[in-house]
């Protein structure tokens, strides 16, 4: 037989690492291809997943666990459905045409199934549009009040009435966002009429004062009246009941007590009543 139509043998242990690389090979690929087409992402307590795809909010909210997602077509949008606080400071207007600086508080959270809705009208930026809408709200709110107002015990009021106005106009843009509260802190009225509130204030509790004074004047004398007709009627009553015959047994015994005194006194009578004189 020739040389040239001998056939090639391959060693063994050769043949068997070409068929392990070529096995590793494959699974690199498949592994390779999996992580591609399929990540997981985490929802933790206190969050909400919605899966996007293709620029689609999918209506399935996810709310702790993990999501499986393609991430060449497709993300996890993670929310907050806690309570959030959105902090401003901003000048609100008063009726009387002044500035009142003021610190605010917009206390809202998303509700759960909502959440696809709001992301698809308003978009990740939709505290923006509550901001927007509480500076108009607050604009059109604020106007009705006198700036004092909004210092005293009408701020609970105004509060309200701007949480009212905001949900209105929320709800015209997209439903699921929740407003718990809107709370007016750290007012600072124009120093002005802050002056002039502390003149006020102080002019009424001097007012209160006197009145105070006036009051307790009237019933002292009120008091003494009572007290002198008490002392009046007691001696009408004492002379009514002093008749001659009581008036008698009186003298009687005080001659009788004054008898028994060591003291030397002189008794002059005229047989119905004692006169006693002290000697010189």
């Amino acid at each position: 037989m020739s040389k040239s139509n001998r056939s090639i043998e391959w060693p063994k242990h050769n043949i068997i690492g070409i068929k392990k690389i070529n096995k590793m090979k494959k699974t690199i690929a498949i592994v390779t291809v999996a992580a591609l087409f399929s990540s997981c992402a985490v929802i933790r307590p206190g969050e909400a997943g919605v899966k996007q795809t293709l620029g689609k909010f999918s209506d399935k909210v996810v709310t702790q666990g993990t999501m499986l997602y393609n991430p060449l077509i497709s993300k996890v949008v993670k929310e907050s459905t806690q309570t959030n606080n959105i902090k401003l400071v901003l000048s609100l207007p008063s009726k009387e045409g002044l500035s009142v600086d003021s610190e605010i508080s917009i206390l809202y959270r998303l509700e759960q199934d909502k959440i696809p809705s709001v992301l698809e009208n308003l978009g990740q930026g939709y505290e923006d549009i509550i901001t927007s809408v509480f500076r108009s709200a607050s604009s059109d709110v604020c106007a009705k009040f006198f700036a004092k107002d909004m210092h005293s015990g009408m701020r609970a009021t105004i509060e309200e009435e701007i949480k009212i106005k905001m949900g209105e106009n929320l709800v015209k843009q997209a439903d699921g966002i929740e407003l718990i509260a809107v709370l007016m802190k750290r007012i600072r009225l124009p120093s002005g009429l802050a002056n002039s509130i502390e003149q006020k204030l102080q002019a009424e509790q001097d007012a209160m004062r006197l009145v105070f004074v006036i009051q307790q004047a009237k019933l002292e004398a009120e008091r003494k009246i009572i007290e002198s007709q008490g002392e009046r009627d007691a001696q009408i009553i004492l002379s009514e009941g002093l008749t001659p015959a009581i008036i008698q047994i009186r003298s009687i015994e005080a001659f009788r007590a004054l008898s028994a005194s060591p003291n030397s006194k002189v008794i002059i009578t005229d047989g119905k009543t004692p006169l006693l004189i002290e000697p010189q």
